[in-house]
């Protein structure tokens, strides 16, 4: 293979976004290339007084069965895989009457953003593209030859490599392009795939992929040292990958992460019943609370561990009125993330310049059904996502005493929260906000102790005379294996408990709770979360 530049004779054209299209075509036609596009594309182009040829006249062959089959001719993948350096090639191509392809322009048909509207089943399936693809794939192959570009943004690239080289691309630009290629129909077969597997109920296809578009090459991943990418996947679900980030620093991979936890956690609480405001820090919620308002919400959840929230992510579930905005930026935050923002509460934010202002312009449904992934070595682990909500979930008493109303209120308040805590979690909550988190502890007694802790700390901060605790209640993301877990959180002031059960010493915690004259509910719903 040569790496001098390849003179761009005749182009395809082939575009279900037509996008930049006739300015693109109209600049190949001013380098002497001969344009051949199918259907939709060719009228457009035809359409703005451009020559072109239709590929039927290339083919010699109609399109047929609705358009279905137009290009899968070896007259036109002849012309795309032929190697021009090739003796036997170049004898086949003349043999057959077979013109060489020298640039492919095809975008596919909108197969995810049909699934997306949520079209019907034939629907769908009539935005599968077959010639497309299987178009792209041959350029891709043979890109020693032939430029491919499968999205509008990469015109100009081609223009200007062909104004410096006298109507002729480079290998380099060649290769990029062809690597870009083959992740693009790798991503929209995945989208594909997945979706029949959603459609047929296949919890475990026998091949599982996954693909997303670049959102932005980060600066780095976790740490330093390491590389990392943010992508778009086909499922949009309102948060951070939606939002529009209308001021602040660059997003990092750390704040991308715990900006999405934050946001899955606030997304727990319907903006219609209440307002409500979650702080995280390294992706653990550090304060939650409902309130009558947003800087209510925010002051009972800043109020649980101030010196957490230091450096934290705030979300919000209803729009960012002016008040809750003076409070947010009163200590340093690193985002903020809410459905909308009063055009107040935006100049508000403004004033603090590197503070990350996200607008996602709606919550995600923590109902609704997804996958989760995540590597191990040599291996995927995927998962359909924790969509069980405590407001569908039958809650039932074990104890000889039941909870009260305000207990029951404040117990499945602090359910929603252990959700959203990495394992093994302790949730103390009061009032309809957290009082003690305790997270991602080995010992589920470690975490009630540290949960404890924290509202110590938090009480003295706040110089209370007693921390918030006393009186709580207390939610466990698993079951209690041993009573003690049980014991550290009733030392601590809890009077009541909702955790899973499911333990085979669920009658020895239970005894233990009906001695210390606490109520327990089980919910037979764990929330690991790891």
């Amino acid at each position: 293979m040569t790496d001098h530049p390849r003179r761009a004779t005749r182009a395809l054209l082939s575009v279900s976004d037509k996008a930049g299209l006739i300015e693109f075509a109209r600049a190949l036609a001013g380098h002497g290339i001969e344009l051949v596009s199918t259907g939709g594309t060719a009228k457009a182009i035809s359409a703005a007084g451009l020559k072109v040829r239709d590929v039927s006249e290339l083919t010699g062959f109609p399109e047929m069965m609705d358009g279905r089959v137009k290009t899968l001719h070896p007259k036109v993948h002849g012309g795309l895989l032929a190697m021009r350096d090739n003796a036997a090639h170049t004898e086949s191509m003349q043999a057959h009457g077979i013109a060489p392809i020298d640039l492919l322009v095809v975008n596919l048909y909108p197969f995810e953003a049909t699934v997306e509207k949520g079209a019907d089943f034939e629907e769908c399936i009539e935005n599968i593209d077959i010639g497309g693809p299987a178009m792209i794939r041959a350029a891709a192959k043979n890109h020693g030859d032939v430029a491919v570009v499968v999205e509008a943004q990469d015109y100009q690239a081609v223009l200007n490599e062909l104004a410096a080289n006298k109507g002729a691309t480079t290998l380099a630009l060649r290769r990029r392009l062809a690597a870009k290629a083959y992740a693009r129909t790798a991503a929209y077969d995945a989208a594909i795939s997945n979706w029949f597997a959603a459609e047929l109920n296949t919890d475990a296809p026998d091949f599982r992929a996954f693909g997303g578009r670049l959102i932005q090459a980060l600066r780095y991943g976790e740490n330093p040292h390491q590389q990392a990418a943010f992508y778009r996947t086909p499922d949009q679900r309102p948060g951070v990958a939606t939002a529009r980030q209308l001021q602040g620093k660059e997003l990092s991979y750390n704040n991308i992460n715990d900006t999405d936890a934050a946001y899955e956690c606030i997304a727990e609480f319907d903006p219609a019943r209440t307002a409500a405001c979650v702080i995280v820090k390294h992706a653990n919620p550090c304060g939650v609370a409902e309130g009558t308002d947003l800087v209510n919400a925010y002051r009972k959840a800043f109020a649980c561990d101030q010196t957490s929230a230091y450096g934290g992510i705030i979300a919000f579930n209803r729009t960012i009125d002016a008040e809750a905005a003076r409070a947010a930026i009163e200590i340093f935050t690193e985002v903020i993330i809410a459905p909308d923002a009063t055009e107040e509460a935006i100049a508000i934010i403004a004033a603090r310049r590197n503070l990350r202002l996200l607008l996602a312009g709606g919550l995600p449904d923590p109902r609704a059904a997804g996958l989760t992934a995540k590597t191990v070595a040599g291996g995927l682990l995927v998962q359909s996502r924790d969509n069980a909500v405590i407001d569908h979930i039958a809650l039932k008493t074990v104890t000889q005493r039941a909870p009260t109303e305000a207990e029951l209120r404040d117990l499945r308040f602090a359910f929603r929260v252990t959700k959203h805590v990495k394992s093994n979690t302790i949730v103390y909550a009061k009032n309809l906000a957290t009082v003690g988190i305790g997270a991602g502890q080995m010992s589920r007694v470690d975490s009630a102790r540290i949960a404890a802790r924290k509202a110590q700390d938090a009480a003295a901060e706040l110089k209370s005379a007693a921390p918030m605790t006393e009186g709580s209640v207390v939610a466990s993301d698993a079951y209690f294996p041993f009573a003690d877990g049980l014991l550290a959180t009733i030392e601590a002031g809890a009077t009541a408990v909702i955790q899973p059960g499911g333990s085979i010493r669920d009658d020895e915690v239970i005894k233990a709770a009906d001695d210390a004259g606490i109520a327990m509910v089980f919910t037979g719903v764990r929330h690991f979360r790891h």
